[in-house]
């Protein structure tokens, strides 16, 4: 077969098959399955085309899948803000429980009846229930906003016989999550930690007794502390408390049995990720004597089934690259999936099935030829201190089109956001948007990320503004030097932390000859003082303790330092955010513009932090496209809604 001829057309001006359209289709996002006795399938669907609500789905065993909710119910809670493990379900499966977005406000609902609220208040949260069937209650985190300041975390029983009866269990720290009850409904397990902490610094684990009063006895810390991270307890099938710890510098598998804390395998490898959300799981129990799991290293993700006997381990042979949730009943294998060719699904397995199939079949139209996408390629390359990073690269691809001989692409840093966070190989349309029209792209995974280990994960200790921002500005100058793409074409954008990261690098560092910042922050003074509770602490880790190091604070600000930003940025910001508050944006986007910087600035009514409506994600890239065209002089293949920047002429 002769091989296709491409056209010669400058990099960044090709015209895709990946419509900002499709990637807004392909940002429905699974997550949180659940397995009834029967063998249905219960998850989550976060779906743009309804503005972003998040749907129960349920897939009964050789039924159609059908939606658990209906369409005025959204099962999103907004405990520690990010929410997460907004639904639980009974064992059988024929009641499920959810938090409704609007209200907050817990539902219930069974298979054919209406849903009716189990709780009364809107101002007090709830998520990551566990059911409790031995005494007719769900328990659950609560985050209470009845009070003055800040609002008040702990672990309580919701008597689901009297609805609007609810018992404390644990209080007294400033969060908690992970309520677990043992097989046998005698003991229960959880996690807590206290400011100026985060789950992925630093929490404890506890265990108690639990009677029929709803009370708790002989309370025991289990492990952790502030220099170790504990993540994901869970019962094995025989009532063994296994967990996730970072002792080793890695998050592995441990248990605590016959009083004392194992390992079950140890390896380089993270077996757990952070914690933004409730909800997260990454290992299940096939039986007491194996347990399925997902490990990462460097950017992918690995299958494996640990025997807890021998504590050896063997992957599992998977078409993955990056999963993001595991469950199991002992029968089937459920996971969240998706490859570096194909978007994240719902996957089940079992011996007896010998392969993964799709349970939530993918929609024709988010399928793209394989010749249209760029394939990630893991690179270490030199940083600050003799140090090196991690990041991956997308080269520029697209079947029908190739750049001019002697030229080269421009490049688009990506900043993940966190910035405790990670990019993986999954694949992600909203990079392959810019990569099939000739942009080159880096995803960096910049110290202070998770997926190398604690260590690495550590580098951001009192260095946030300075680590991140090296390492994206290295990556970028390491694929300069390497003669892969364009010096005077290099662009740094990125959402939340990344959006810190990316204004920084504008302000602190000459090399980004434009940028985009999503919802990014721009004061650190502001953040510190405005923000929510869960990150409210935040900073003295990051940067340093508040207010005694406020100095440090607007040293590192990008609104203290704009006479040193001259490339272009635009601004995109959701009005209802409340991690990262709209006058941020509108004040940098204003200086800019007084000042004679090329700038523009997108504003979107019911966006919170992170766009969730098809029709913003839709005109957010669009309008980053037509900003970089018109910064850059280069071509657009289609037609876009143009996009108002100011002094552009300048």
């Amino acid at each position: 077969m002769a091989l296709k001829e491409k056209q010669t057309a400058p990099f960044g001006s090709w015209k895709s098959p990946i419509s900002a359209a499709l990637v807004a289709e392909s940002s429905n996002v699974y997550s949180e399955p659940k397995i009834a006795a029967d063998g249905s399938v219960f998850f989550l669907e976060m779906r743009p085309s309804e503005k972003g609500r998040y749907v129960i789905i349920r897939a009964s065993p050789g039924a159609q899948v059908e939606d658990v909710i209906p369409p005025e119910f959204n099962a999103r809670d907004r405990v520690h803000e990010y929410g997460g493990a907004a639904y639980a379900i009974s064992p059988d499966g024929s009641t499920v429980y959810f938090s409704n977005f609007a209200d907050q406000r817990i539902y219930r609902i069974k298979k054919g009846s209406r849903a009716t609220a189990v709780t009364t208040s809107s101002d007090v949260f709830y998520a990551d229930y566990a059911v409790d069937v031995k005494r007719n209650q769900l328990i659950c985190v609560q985050e209470d906003h009845r009070v003055a300041g800040e609002a008040v975390n702990s672990i309580v029983a919701i008597d689901l016989g009297a609805p609007g009866k609810v018992s404390v269990l644990v209080s007294g720290n400033d969060f908690y999550s992970s309520p677990r009850l043992s097989p046998d409904g005698t003991k229960l397990t959880w996690l807590t930690w206290n400011h100026p902490s985060l789950p992925f610094f630093g929490s404890e684990l506890w265990t108690a007794d639990i009677s029929s009063t709803r009370t708790l006895s002989n309370q025991k810390k289990i492990a952790g502390s502030t220099d170790e991270s504990i993540a994901e307890p869970r019962w094995s099938p025989g009532g063994i408390l296994y967990f996730v710890s970072d002792r080793s510098n890695w998050w592995n598998i441990y248990r605590f049995a016959s009083g004392s804390v194992e390992i079950i395998h140890q390896m380089a490898a993270e077996f757990a990720g952070p914690h933004w959300i409730f909800g997260y799981s990454s290992y299940a129990f096939l039986s007491e004597a194996e347990i399925i799991c997902e490990y990462s290293k460097d950017g992918f993700s690995h299958l494996a089934l640990i025997d807890t006997a021998t504590k050896t381990m063997t992957d599992l042979k998977n078409p993955f690259s990056a999963i993001r949730y595991v469950a199991s009943n002992g029968e089937i294998i459920v996971v969240m999936g998706g490859s570096s060719t194909e978007p994240a699904e719902v996957y089940r397995y079992s011996r007896s099935i010998t392969n993964f199939e799709r349970i939530y079949p993918i929609k024709e139209s988010k399928l793209v030829q394989a010749s249209y996408l760029s394939l990630p390629a893991p690179i270490e390359y030199p940083t600050e201190e003799n140090r090196t990073a991690h990041a991956l690269f997308y080269a520029p691809k697209n079947e029908d089109f190739e750049g001019p001989k002697g030229s080269l692409p421009p490049l688009i840093v990506f900043t993940h956001g966190g910035p405790t966070g990670q990019t993986d190989s999954e694949l992600d349309l909203g990079i392959q948007y810019w990569t099939s029209r000739g942009f080159a792209v880096v995803d960096v995974n910049y110290g202070g990320s998770t997926g190398y280990g604690r260590e690495y994960r550590m580098r951001l200790d009192g260095k946030w503004g300075v680590v991140d921002v090296d390492d994206c500005v290295n990556a970028a100058l390491y694929l300069v030097d390497m003669k892969i793409v364009n010096r005077d074409m290099l662009i740094i954008r990125g959402g939340s932390a990344g959006g810190y990261t990316t204004l920084s690098a504008l302000a602190f560092r000459n090399v980004f000859n434009a940028g985009a910042s999503y919802y990014g922050i721009s004061d650190l003074d502001v953040f510190t003082k405005d923000t929510h509770k869960f990150e409210s602490r935040y900073g003295d880790f990051l940067i340093g303790p508040y207010p005694e190091r406020r100095n440090l604070y607007h040293e590192r600000s990008a609104l203290y330092s704009l006479d040193k930003i001259t490339a272009p940025v635009i601004f995109f910001q959701g009005l209802e955010d409340k991690v990262v508050p709209p006058n941020q944006a509108e004040l940098l986007f204003n200086a800019l513009k007084k000042k004679g910087v090329p700038t523009a600035y997108i504003a979107y009514e019911g966006e919170q932090h992170g766009f969730r409506q098809a029709k913003n994600i839709i005109r957010s890239y669009e309008a980053e496209l037509y900003f970089y065209s018109k910064i850059f002089g280069i071509g657009l293949p289609e037609k876009i809604e143009p996009v108002k920047i100011e002094n552009l002429s300048r």
